[in-house]
Formats: structure tokens, sequence, C-alpha cells
């Protein structure tokens, strides 16, 4: 991070509690069945601030997806967050147009996992599905403590 710091690069720190519904497997064959639970977020002003006045051509990362979905579950516009504690159902999936988030670096998820389902709508199904062909052959590691990908 350090590194980073030094070639200009601007953080950012956001809360959200992760539950359940993250790790809950989708089990309806349409998505628009599934019923996301809840999670609580924190918004300072601060990173609200920080990302509105973000120039255009810089770009905004989260840094797993559930700092993804509290930004984009604040969103109200584009590059724009209700600062504050509140809470999210979001789910997202191919065709869902981001409001804040540019890029995510992520770690490789689970087959029928709404996470899968969320980097899936970052790039298509069929790239998503290329980067996990090699996953398995490069024998990298999956869920929550595994090896990392970064999406633009």
């Amino acid at each position: 991070m350090q590194k980073l710091k030094e070639k200009g690069v601007k953080f950012g720190f956001l809360n959200l509690h992760v539950g359940i519904g993250t790790y809950a497997p989708v089990k309806c064959k349409d998505t628009r069945e599934h019923k996301m639970h809840s999670e609580a977020y924190s918004i300072s002003s601060d990173l609200s601030e920080q990302i509105r006045v973000l120039p255009s051509q810089n770009k905004v990362v989260a840094v797993g997806t559930t700092s993804l979905r509290a930004l984009e579950g604040a969103a109200v516009v584009s590059r724009q967050v209700i600062p504050g504690t509140s809470s999210t159902n979001i789910f997202i999936v191919p065709g869902y147009e981001f409001k804040v988030v540019d890029a995510l670096l992520t770690n490789f998820h689970l087959p029928r996992s709404t996470l899968l389902m969320l980097v899936s709508a970052f790039k298509s199904r069929k790239e998503i599905m290329e980067i996990y062909q090699e996953a398995v052959e490069k024998k990298y590691r999956f869920f929550s403590y595994g090896d990392a990908m970064l999406l633009l």
C-alpha cells in the first residue's frame, strides 16, 4: 500500500458487516427470485466526498465484493454515494450498470454463489469462465482466503 501511496493512489475505507446472504448459494433458476439478505454498512462523509470529487479519468477500485456492494448500495447517481450507516440487499447480476466502482480486486468465488454472479456483471460470463478455467488449471485457491484477481 505504501508503494501505491507513493505513486499518488488515494485510499478510502468503509465497513460492511457481511452476513450469511453473501455466501448463501442461489437455488432458483431465475435470479429475480433469489432473496438477498440485508447487510449493514457504514460510509464516512470523507469517503463520500473523496469519491464525488475524483476526476473522471481516475478509477474507483473496490477491494472486495463487500466494499463494492456497500458503495453500489449507497449510490444515488454516478460517483455519488450517500454517507452514513445503512443497509443494502443489492443483488448484482449481469446487466447491472455500475454507478461508482470501475475496478474490483477480489478472490475467486464458488459456483452458484451471488459473488460469482457479481463478478460476471463486471465482465461477461464467458470471460469470467475463461478466467476461472485458467485458475483451475493453475491450481489457484478459491473462496475467502484464496488467490485474487483484478477486474477492470
